[in-house]
Formats: C-alpha cells, sequence, structure tokens
C-alpha cells in the first residue's frame, strides 16, 4: 500500500481547482472523519477562493444533525454509512449553494470500529447540482493503516471523485 503524499495531495487539489475554475463551478466539503482535511487542501491551492465556497466539519452526530443529516438517518444507519454520507452532500451543497460537494464520514482509529465497521470503513459522497433533486453518488471504502493513513486515503479519494464527476 502506497500512501498519498503531502505532494500527491497537493497535485489533485490542485487538479481540482483547475477543473472548477475552468467550468466555472464551484465546491464545498463536508468533513467528519478528515476533520477538514479536503477544505485544507483546496484552499491551499492559490486562487481557490474563486471556487471554493465553504467547508463544513462535522465530527460529532450532533454537528451532523445541525448540518441537516436526519436524527432517524443516524440512529438506523449510524454516522459512518452510505445514507448519512448522501444527507451530508445534499446538505452541504444546500446550504453553500455550491455547484457540486464531498462529504465524508468513517472511522480512523485507531478506537471506534463497531460489528461490521472496522477501523478502516470509510463512506464518501459526491452531488453535483442540476435539474430535480440532487443525485449522489456514495462509495464505501475499506482503508488500512493507522490514523494518518487512513485519514490521507480518505481525502485522495474525495479529491480523486470531485475531477471524476
Amino acid at each position: 500500500m502506497t500512501l498519498p503524499s503531502d505532494e500527491t495531495l497537493d497535485r489533485l487539489a490542485a487538479r481540482v481547482g483547475r477543473h472548477a475554475l475552468a467550468r466555472g463551478l464551484t465546491i464545498a466539503t463536508a468533513e467528519s472523519c478528515t476533520g477538514g482535511w479536503i477544505g485544507k487542501a483546496l484552499t491551499d491551492v492559490s486562487g481557490s477562493s474563486a471556487w471554493f465556497i465553504e467547508g463544513f466539519i462535522t465530527y460529532s452526530d450532533a454537528a451532523k444533525r445541525r448540518l441537516g443529516v436526519p436524527a432517524r438517518v443516524l440512529a438506523a444507519q449510524g454516522a459512518v454509512s452510505e445514507a448519512v454520507v448522501r444527507a451530508m452532500a445534499r446538505s452541504a451543497l444546500a446550504r453553500s449553494g455550491a455547484d457540486r460537494a464531498v462529504a465524508v464520514s468513517g472511522i480512523a482509529g485507531p478506537t471506534g470500529a463497531v460489528p461490521g465497521k472496522p477501523v478502516g470503513t470509510v463512506w464518501i459522497g459526491w452531488v453535483r447540482r442540476g435539474r430535480g433533486r440532487p443525485r449522489v453518488i456514495a462509495r464505501g471504502y475499506h482503508f488500512r493503516g493507522d490514523r494518518d493513513a487512513v485519514r490521507r486515503q480518505s481525502v485522495a479519494a474525495a479529491l480523486r471523485g470531485l475531477l471524476d464527476r
């Protein structure tokens, strides 16, 4: 397993920025296990204020509820779930007014594992503004390594997803 280096994350963020700027798109983030790292990577790019709107760090369930994740979804699915990242992504898009949003929730470890959700379980959701209800694409991952490794891989996957979508 090769972890994404700082330079790799910088290059990915710069590519996202160039893509957004060329297409006149704006981006927002909603982050849990990454704690704002995606937003940091994006705002490390000079000129990012032209396309990065805002980021929500929703580390606790209470913060996720304030963002707009329904309490019943959190109770039924847990914070690290497809349903939660879908709701986080939709809410980030709606609240920010951005054209694109990415949301991440996961278990970075070393604690926090629950049955069926080991350390390294991460859900990422991407959404784009369009006609009708925004359609979220969500994907579950199981990353290996320590806390930094899980978080680093999550940031890279989130940025790659912004480029792919």
